[in-house]
């Protein structure tokens, strides 16, 4: 660990509260930037020790991976993640269907599969070579003070309670944030009632790298491609069912898995260990306070469709981190106005598909059938539609599916 009173108290620079998946990406980004950075984490710096660094298997967008590779991440994770070089999108007991491939859009893969853990032990390797960063865990912030330019925050270690002053605090602590409610930022909560339920199974057939996501009455379920003929179950439950879920044995999950995705894959098998996560939909009412923005999860949690939780928070602090490396001072009030007013049409828009899918695709109302099937082979087959999924399902932002519908109807 490097020394904080060299780092941090001589030379206030950035101050980031929360060591997950974002916040670690977004120190390594200022670093890489030679932006002095102090990184405040709750938990010890293991891979098994960091919540955010869970049994989950991610699906990287192709932007995603760019941003990784572009700040020195993804060559420390590539070895161990899968390319998903197809995408299909269906509707139990509907006729419609999208299908992306990578050839059709001349990409070698629209997006990777890696394991949370994964690229978790790929950001701490990482974090082990930056240079002008200070790394504080296990530590937690226990008070803030606003200063004239700046804040002070005292973070309790196990050594003690250190003060640092920052002219940039950074809120990366999650959807339950305690930054962004000690700079007294509202939040809008949607209890989706819905549990997703993760681990990973064996089917029968090669899965050819190919990702599924189907939806139903009871929520999308998906499959992801992992190494080793394994695939990523994602399965969700309505939250009332949760423990009659989590108390069925292997063979009664599977059936429920099987049931759900149907036999596309043939006879699924092998259910790793399950673990069940509650399903949300969190937005701060603003992404910045004074000398103080917002980032990944304690700006927004998604609803888990569509995969779009990491890639969303990913996109935040690198534009973050490139705003603040241009500029002098940090925490400039033009700077956070300027973060806010690029990320709002991405993260509106994102926030905007992902409740909207969830609310269209999964409600159980058979008018409604004849609509979702034909919007599913809109895509598929309109090339402008086509296009712009494809787009969207490998992170590169512009007009949604929905947009350009509306505009061709």
């Amino acid at each position: 660990m490097n020394d904080l009173a060299s780092s941090a108290m001589n030379e206030p620079g950035v101050l980031i509260i929360g060591g997950g998946l974002v916040g670690a990406s977004l120190a390594i980004a200022l670093d890489a930037a030679g932006v002095a950075t102090t990184l405040v984490e709750t938990a010890a710096p293991r891979a098994d020790a960091q919540p955010s660094y869970d049994e989950r298997n991610l699906a990287l967008a192709r932007a995603t991976v760019n941003g990784l590779d572009a700040i020195g991440v993804w060559r420390h994770a590539a070895a161990r993640a899968t390319p998903i070089r197809h995408i299909h999108v269906s509707r139990a007991g509907e006729f419609g269907s999208a299908r992306i491939d990578a050839d059709r859009h001349g990409v070698d893969a629209l997006g990777w599969t890696l394991p949370a853990r994964e690229l978790g032990a790929a950001l701490l390797q990482r974090l082990d070579e930056c240079t002008r960063l200070t790394r504080l865990a296990p530590a937690t912030l226990s008070a803030l003070q606003p200063l004239a330019d700046g804040w002070r925050a005292q973070i309790s270690t196990a050594d003690g309670v250190r003060s640092i002053d920052t002219r940039l605090l950074v809120g990366a602590d999650g959807t339950n944030s305690f930054v962004r409610a000690q700079l007294g930022i509202d939040a809008e909560r949607h209890d989706y009632r819905q549990t997703l339920f993760v681990c990973t199974v064996t089917p029968e057939r090669e899965h050819a790298n190919r990702a599924y996501e189907r939806f139903a009455d009871d929520g999308p379920i998906a499959l992801l491609p992992l190494a080793e003929r394994r695939c990523g179950l994602v399965l969700t439950v309505a939250a009332d069912e949760t423990d009659a879920v989590a108390a069925l044995d292997d063979a009664g999950f599977i059936e429920l898995a099987q049931r759900r995705f149907g036999w596309r894959l043939g006879r699924l098998t092998r259910p790793g260990r399950r673990h069940p996560y509650p399903i949300h939909r969190v937005a701060a009412a603003q992404l910045t306070g004074p000398r103080a923005v917002l980032v990944g999860n304690a700006a927004q949690t998604v609803h888990p469709i569509g995969a779009q939780g990491f890639n969303l928070g990913l996109r935040d602090a690198l534009t973050l981190a490139e705003l603040v490396a241009a500029a002098p001072d940090p925490g400039a009030v033009d700077l956070l106005e300027r973060y806010a007013a690029r990320r709002a049409p991405d993260r509106g828009g994102t926030m905007a598909m992902s409740h909207g899918l969830v609310r269209l695709a999964c409600l159980p109302q058979p008018m409604l059938a004849p609509l979702r099937s034909l919007a599913l082979l809109a895509c598929d087959r309109v090339p402008p539609l086509q296009r712009a999924l494809a787009r969207r399902g490998m992170g590169f932002r512009g007009e949604s599916p929905l947009a350009v519908l509306e505009r061709l109807s």
